[in-house]
């Protein structure tokens, strides 16, 4: 089997990623602070951002291709640690470019629907970029340098996604579901969009984009919708009759990073291609019939390259 590195294994992409990679690839998973264990995939904790061990990572596992979704990806923690999160968010995706670029081998980089500043959704990928916070500046850097060093690469916009976190993630629906579940006070933006996907739909658009992709192509829904509404439709799905989800706005909620109001992608170029995510009822259902277990460990997840 050919060789793929996923980084970021322990990631809320990273792992569903990881999941989807199994059948047809020997995986190898690099962690950093979570190193956890997975049957069938070859674990290997490195720090990323230390170019000599990144150097010795390609040198020993000898990749056929690579995916890249390791990443700080809290837009809080980076609008703080701004120099910190530099090095993870903007310079190693370069790096790894350059040395796929070496190689001439398949390179996939998640980046962010946060590129953009919410004012003119639905956005397309040669829409122009203009990021509200530091995290979303990181990831035109990132971009735009991957783009740069290695132009055969494939650069995917990833959207808000829910799922199956892994054991190590952190995530907001985990939250909300516990809430849900508990009857616990639950505010939600009426006035903030997104076109989320499921992690695992989310990992078949990224194999596509490795398989027939260069350039930045968006792997979004096709639903926009609020997260208030997201909210009401997981509510639903999970037969909940009574919950006290409350309205609310971006402007009521004080954060460090600000929030763009609507990145909802245009995401017909990968349609286009073969990309067919299930409307959200449908793959919130599917969570269900197929038996994975909703509870305050195992549960709804975001996550963000």
């Amino acid at each position: 089997m050919q060789r793929l590195i996923v980084t970021g294994a322990s990631g809320f992409l990273g792992w569903n990623v990881c999941h989807d990679a199994m059948k047809d690839w020997q995986v190898f998973g690099t962690v950093l602070t979570h190193p956890v264990q997975r049957e069938g995939i070859t674990t290997v904790q490195v720090d990323l951002t230390d170019f000599r061990a990144l150097k010795k990572l390609f040198h020993d596992v000898r990749p056929d291709a690579v995916i890249h979704t390791a990443a700080a990806t809290s837009p809080e923690y980076c609008q703080n640690n701004k120099a910190e999160t530099q090095k993870i968010n903007a310079r190693t995706p370069v790096h790894i470019a350059g040395l796929c670029a070496d190689r001439g081998i398949p390179f996939v980089f998640t980046s962010s629907d946060l590129v953009f500043d919410g004012l003119n959704a639905p956005y397309r990928e040669e829409d122009p970029v203009s990021p509200v916070n530091y995290y979303g500046e990181q990831k035109v850097s990132a971009e735009e340098g991957v783009l740069k060093t290695y132009p055969a690469a494939a650069v995917c916009r990833m959207p808000l996604m829910f799922g199956d976190p892994g054991p190590a993630a952190p995530n907001f629906y985990q939250a909300m579901i516990n809430a849900l579940r508990q009857g616990k006070e639950l505010k939600l933006f009426v006035d903030e969009f997104r076109t989320p996907v499921s992690g695992k739909t989310a990992a078949q658009g990224i194999f596509l984009a490795l398989e027939k992709a260069h350039g930045r192509i968006h792997l979004g829904g096709r639903e926009r919708i609020s997260r208030y509404n997201f909210g009401l439709l997981l509510m639903d799905t999970l037969h909940i009759r009574e919950a006290s989800i409350v309205r609310c706005r971006q402007k009521d909620v004080v954060m460090a990073a600000a929030r763009a109001p609507d990145v909802s992608l245009d995401s017909a170029k990968a349609f286009a291609l073969g990309f067919t995510p299930p409307s959200l009822r449908e793959e919130l259902r599917g969570m269900l019939s197929a038996h994975q277990v909703i509870t305050g460990d195992h549960v709804m997840g975001e996550g963000g390259g």
